[in-house]
């Protein structure tokens, strides 16, 4: 019998080793709603044909697994170490839907891997054919080319160049899989949020202190920052915003799983970027591994990792390899909101339109994940619209605080978008 809470008996060979978790959920590409019994086989890459368990989605499209095994959490501690996660592979089917094959889900210990899927409605006559993707490597554990290094300001005389009057965080990011110059490669339209988690979940280890993850996530945005913000290849003719390459820009791969350890820090400080001062725009940080590839001025990722390890913040971790003219800048211009933040955090005594507007996206989500209780729409935060937001927080990985901080105004915003966006179209 299968349930959305599953636990993997753990393999002779594994006893006593490391394990980390995973948490599924499935949606329909058609609605951005969740698929209520999906079926999800889960199996070794390397034996993809032994099914180690079978689980199915809940009401909310979800469905986790514990005790997953995975290699010691040392080697993810250490560069030239031997590969530190393991690979699985998903087979996810529902009725109605086109199949998925995710091979190669990386699974990291002592955290949660958050593999999100987007099912197609399966046509007249389907015969069911399963799209297949395949996971590569982490880029400090494969062979990936190094970053050709460029200025980390951009020239604004330069001729062509378009340029954004402000920084905003663009609700998507248009991402061209291969060279700039390959024609052939698809581009892929991913959520502002997703992508960084995306190339994060890539590029670092989720294993890593809490501050070195959020330099680099601050590294990575400023990076993705700049290229939105000087149109870097529209300006000369390319149809997109940024590449997967990493000879050019960051790693990113399709339908890859994030960490429950990244995913938090990319909600807390997606609105943040670095700048010099008397800059506008946000400074393109590059970096390297910095040991099978050095950058001198530039940050290592297994060298924040050290400062990591030493307690250093995350902006000193930044100005150990940037300088000290570097800083945290923040934008509140955010697109694809409805509104922005209003600044403070909303709790139980709060009243006013701020609150209003959050019980009405609270409403129409409350709608579709049922986990949610519905809620009076009268602009008074009360005793049920804490409820409400607890358990939004909980649906979707936030602290269970029952207030609405700006990573939590955000992800409501960006789920009641996603819900309800369906009807534009209509």
């Amino acid at each position: 019998m299968a349930f959305p809470f599953s636990q993997i008996t753990p393999p002779a060979e594994r006893a006593g080793g490391a394990t980390g978790a995973l948490e599924i959920n499935v949606l329909s590409s058609a609605r951005n709603y969740p698929v209520e019994n999906a079926t999800i086989d889960i199996s070794y890459t390397g034996d993809p044909e032994t099914i180690l368990e079978e689980v199915q989605t809940d009401r909310e499209g979800r469905a986790r697994v514990f005790n997953l095994p995975t290699p010691p959490f040392a080697y993810s501690q250490e560069p030239f170490a031997n590969q530190p996660y393991a690979e699985y592979t998903l087979k996810i089917s529902a009725p109605g839907y086109e199949p998925v094959i995710i091979s190669g889900s990386q699974i990291l210990p002592d955290v949660t891997a958050v593999q999100n899927i987007s099912l197609l409605p399966a046509p007249p006559g389907d015969l069911n054919t399963a799209e297949t993707f395949v996971i590569p490597a982490n880029t400090l554990y494969g062979d990936f080319p190094p970053k050709i290094v460029e200025s980390e300001v951009k020239p604004l005389s330069e001729s062509g160049e378009i340029v954004l009057p402000n920084v905003v965080i663009p609700e998507y990011i248009v991402v061209h899989d291969g060279l700039p110059q390959d024609s052939s490669a698809n581009n892929y339209y991913v959520p502002y949020r997703d992508y960084i988690k995306n190339v994060a979940s890539c590029e670092i280890y989720a294993t890593w202190p809490t501050q070195t993850i959020i330099a680099n996530v601050l590294a990575i945005q400023s990076f993705t920052l700049n290229r939105v913000y000087s149109e870097w290849y529209r300006s000369k003719g390319y149809p997109f915003t940024i590449t997967s390459s990493t000879a050019y820009d960051h790693k990113w791969v399709p339908e890859r799983n994030f960490f429950d350890t990244i995913d938090r820090v990319v909600d807390d400080v997606f609105n943040y970027y670095l700048s010099r001062p008397n800059i506008k725009q946000p400074i393109l940080t590059q970096y390297c591994d910095g040991k099978r590839v050095t950058c001198p001025g530039l940050m290592s990722q297994w060298g924040s990792k050290d400062l990591g390890d030493q307690g250093l913040s995350a902006a000193e971790i930044l100005r150990t390899f940037y300088g000290s003219s570097i800083y945290i800048n923040e934008t509140n211009l955010v697109s694809g909101v409805p509104v922005s933040f209003p600044g403070t955090t909303l709790s139980i005594g709060s009243t006013g339109e701020a609150v209003r507007q959050l019980q009405q996206q609270l409403a129409e989500i409350a709608d579709v994940y049922y986990s949610i209780p519905s809620l009076a729409i009268d602009g008074i935060y009360g005793p049920r619209t804490a409820e409400s937001v607890s358990a939004f927080q909980e649906q979707f990985n936030l602290p269970v605080t029952g207030q609405v901080d700006q990573a939590t105004w955000y992800k409501i915003s960006a789920i009641y978008v996603a819900v309800t966006r369906i009807a534009e179209y209509g």
